[in-house]
């Protein structure tokens, strides 16, 4: 998938296809059958009005194909100046820039990154709970949460994002590095030993093996609690540091719908 990505890019910016890398499971490892593929293109500057239909065009033409992992494909792209701040524009938010940074996999032109600057600890934990809300925060996610039985019933990818999402943020918020699956939970379990830690350890082999729903409902029971209110706890108070009061009483609001 990701040659047939780069060739379509390749293709459709013969010219302005600055570099193009390998992103995510794909570049830091733990690559498993519910992972995305994450595929980030440079373009050279100025970005172009068409190029956003142009990246989405991209996309849509492999997922067209049906191949096995065709509906995984997440391109972020930008050029120089939008990936250090000096102009908007392009889709590359503050942790798929610090992935590109730490863990980029060059597959094709010039690797760019010596001039890039990392996000701060605050653009990464502001954007990360930005995304949470909108992907996690909602009133489809909450109820699901709330029923043990539903979750452990869900896709695999469904079922081990909604648990290990909340670990990645956390691990990026107290680290400042990419929350990749494997070390999140190693940095979770760590410091935690109770039914979240039992959730996070299960959920990473649920990456790879299907769960038994019944066991799989009494370990999601038992560990989404407090493992979301750790989550949603953390990212409250170090918003409100921030001065993101709107971003803090959203969290306050959803850990309230999510556990009251």
């Amino acid at each position: 998938m990701l040659a047939a990505a780069l060739g379509i890019a390749k293709q459709t910016w013969p010219d302005r296809l600055v570099a193009a890398y390998a992103l995510g499971s794909l570049a830091h490892g733990g690559f498993s059958a519910v992972s995305d593929i994450d595929l980030g293109l440079v373009l050279a500057d100025p970005l172009l009005a068409a190029d956003e239909a142009r990246v989405s065009g991209l996309v849509g033409a492999v997922k067209a194909s049906r191949e096995p992992f065709a509906d995984r494909l997440s391109v972020f792209w930008g050029s120089l100046p939008t990936l250090s701040g000096a102009s908007q524009g392009g889709r590359f938010p503050p942790l798929d820039r610090l992935d590109l940074l730490r863990y980029g996999r060059l597959l094709a032109g010039s690797d760019v990154r010596a001039g890039l600057t990392a996000p701060s600890r605050e653009e990464l934990i502001v954007a990360g709970a930005e995304f949470a809300l909108a992907r996690l925060g909602t009133d489809e996610v909450v109820r699901k949460l709330k029923d043990p039985q539903s979750l452990a019933c869900s896709d695999p990818k469904t079922l081990t994002k909604l648990i290990l999402y909340p670990v990645r943020f956390l691990f990026t918020a107290r680290t400042g590095e990419v929350g990749r699956n494997d070390a999140a939970v190693e940095h979770f379990t760590a410091a935690a030993n109770g039914p979240a830690a039992k959730l996070v350890r299960s959920a990473l082999e649920w990456r790879n093996t299907l769960p038994d729903d019944a066991t799989a409902a009494q370990t999601i029971a038992a560990g989404v609690p407090p493992l979301y209110d750790e989550f949603l706890s953390d990212h409250e108070k170090r918003l409100g540091e921030y001065g993101r009061r709107d971003l803090a009483e959203a969290f306050a609001m959803w850990r309230h719908r999510l556990l009251a």
